[in-house]
């Protein structure tokens, strides 16, 4: 058995991860405990609540995965448990919130164990040092107890540590490898017998479009770009130890500069118009047999959920009811009780009422007044305690009313929350369904090659910007623009090798015309005088028509522009004064 575990946040993330049942093809959630809420969003929710107003803690949550062998049978969920005990009193764990799902994935059962770190007497995260070490000493003793074999890396051997191993994968290369379909060593292999088998930078690159990668650049000089729109830097995909980055670079640099090459974002833009346009060529041989499949069994749950929110409200709708008849109930009998007691003292009163002469004389010596007035005020009194104990009555009613509804509202918000959940789960689902579907795809695409499609760079941009225009121009000339810059150099060497003179009068032309506006008034014939006086005092020539005239260098015509820019200035001074 496997187990990986890392301390991380993100609880809604983790929730809908655990609950997907598109990936999984069964999930259960065998415990929730620490939490009000039975659900794994509302549990996770209240972790992370407890957190946020105890500590600063962002990663609060311990996840570990269990992953037996299957080759040595599955193991049992007492099994499970007791590993997942271990683990806790191991890690200093005992008591914390915890979650327990299972999964079935593939056919292989494996489990998930989710501890909140946030102790809440101390207000502080539980610290885990060294916590993948620990969980190889539980894995050790687990499988002696059990009799289980464990990986040779979690023997205790001389030369069982981890030399010669390889090395495991990142989450972006696993996540790359998802996408593409095609494993990183597959891709090193390819990239490996291209660079060896090419002969020119040129044909390098032809090599990488054909297995589609584009070359760019971006932190580092030469990276690939798949037409995924993953990125990979160039040496780490070469499995050539005699090879180095310099090497690399100074084979590509001279045709393709990084500086004339697109940036990583340039080349995903590129990429996705290629993408696109396959993509529109295949949607309508995609199969949407799965995606139906899925929403049916969304539906399934999703009616079973709102049944439950349609049972709830009418439960409610009950129980407001049978609280108004119980509270209508409870003050008539209140009411009834007060006018049938008052009903008695009357009845008592009456049958010992004096009459005759006892009655004459109550009058006569004040007897009846002074009863009348007592009863009066007994009446009266049991008037008040009746009034008092229908205001408490009321009150009590409208406290336990409003009691029943903050308890429904409670529920109901609960309802929503999980109402919500089952969204994410669902768009999690989906966009799973989506990712297979585009896998299974990619991979009839490259129709048996082990390589990706070949990328035709030459797709005109549709509204994509400026900034893709750019980058496909940058990308398919600088093949073009190099031939060029090589040409111009060959050029320039040759004319600095014959130095090649001009012709005097052309060259003092072609000067002044290049000249700011004011010194193009110069009195070119004077000028030309001058020049052919000094080639006369220079000895070039008899005065023969056929003698050419003299020829001066590249230094020479330029010192020969600054003297008529002198000359020029001079009689401009001349004409002002």
């Amino acid at each position: 058995m496997i187990p990986k575990a890392s301390q991380r946040g993100g609880g809604t993330d983790l929730a809908t991860h655990l609950l997907n049942a598109f990936d999984n093809e069964y999930v259960e959630v065998a415990e929730v405990s620490g939490a009000i809420a039975s659900d794994l969003h509302g549990a996770f929710a209240e972790w992370e609540a407890v957190a946020a107003g105890l500590t600063k803690c962002r990663n609060y949550l311990y996840s570990l995965s269990v992953n037996p062998d299957l080759g040595q049978g599955l193991l049992t969920r007492e099994q499970y448990l007791d590993y997942v005990d271990r683990v806790e009193k191991k890690l200093g764990l005992e008591g914390q919130p915890r979650a327990v799902v299972f999964h079935i994935k593939d056919g292989r059962e494996h489990c998930h164990a989710v501890w909140s770190r946030i102790d809440y007497r101390t207000e502080k995260a539980i610290h885990l040092a060294f916590d993948h070490e620990k969980l190889m000493m539980v894995t050790r003793e687990f499988a002696r107890d059990h009799g289980l074999t464990l990986p040779d890396g979690y023997r205790r051997e001389p030369g069982n540590e981890r030399d010669g191993k390889k090395k495991s994968l990142s989450l972006y290369e696993k996540e790359q490898e998802r996408v593409t379909g095609l494993s990183k060593e597959e891709r090193i292999v390819m990239i490996t017998a291209a660079w060896k088998q090419s002969d020119s930078p040129r044909a390098f690159v032809r090599a990488l479009e054909s297995m589609g990668y584009v070359l760019a650049t971006g932190n580092r000089p030469y990276v690939l770009v798949d037409m995924y729109g993953t990125m990979n830097a160039l040496p780490k995909m070469i499995d050539d130890r005699s090879v180095r980055t310099k090497d690399i670079r100074a084979f590509l640099e001279k045709e393709f500069p990084p500086e004339q090459l697109p940036t990583v974002e340039e080349a995903r833009a590129l990429v996705a118009e290629h993408r696109k346009a396959r993509k529109e060529f295949a949607k309508a041989q995609k199969s949407d047999r799965a995606l139906q499949t899925l929403e049916a069994a969304q539906s399934v749950r999703r009616e079973k959920l709102v049944a439950e929110q349609m049972a709830m409200r009418e439960r409610h709708r009950q129980e407001r009811a049978a609280l108004a008849c119980e509270q209508v109930e409870a003050r008539r009998a209140l009411r009834a009780g007060y006018l049938a007691q008052m009903r008695a003292v009357k009845a008592a009163r009456a049958e010992v009422r004096p009459t005759g002469l006892a009655a004459f004389l109550g009058r006569v010596t004040g007897v009846s007044f002074v009863l009348h007035k007592l009863h009066r005020h007994r009446d009266a009194q049991r008037f008040k305690s009746f009034v008092q104990e229908k205001a408490g009555l009321v009150q009590a009613q409208k406290l336990g009313a409003a009691s029943l509804q903050r308890r429904q509202e409670l529920q109901a918000l609960d309802m929503a929350r999980q109402v919500k959940a089952l969204a994410k789960v669902e768009a999690r689902e989906r966009q799973s369904v989506n990712v297979k579907s585009l896998r299974e795809q990619r991979v009839r695409q490259r129709a048996g090659h082990d390589h990706m499609p070949s990328l035709s760079l030459e797709l005109k941009p549709k509204g994509r910007g400026a900034s893709v225009r750019r980058a496909k121009d940058r990308y398919r000339n600088r093949a073009e623009v190099a031939e060029e810059a090589a040409m111009r150099e060959a050029i320039r060497q040759e004319e600095k090798r014959h130095a090649p003179e001009i012709d005097l009068q052309q060259a003092h032309h072609e000067a002044l015309q290049r000249e700011e506006p004011w010194t193009r008034d110069v009195d070119l014939a004077g000028d030309f005088a001058r020049a052919a006086q000094d080639g006369a005092d220079d000895g070039g020539g008899d005065g023969g028509g056929d003698e050419p005239l003299p020829r001066i260098s590249r230094a020479e015509r330029r010192t020969e522009r600054q003297r008529s820019r002198r000359r020029g200035r001079d009689d401009d001074f001349e004409r002002e004064r």
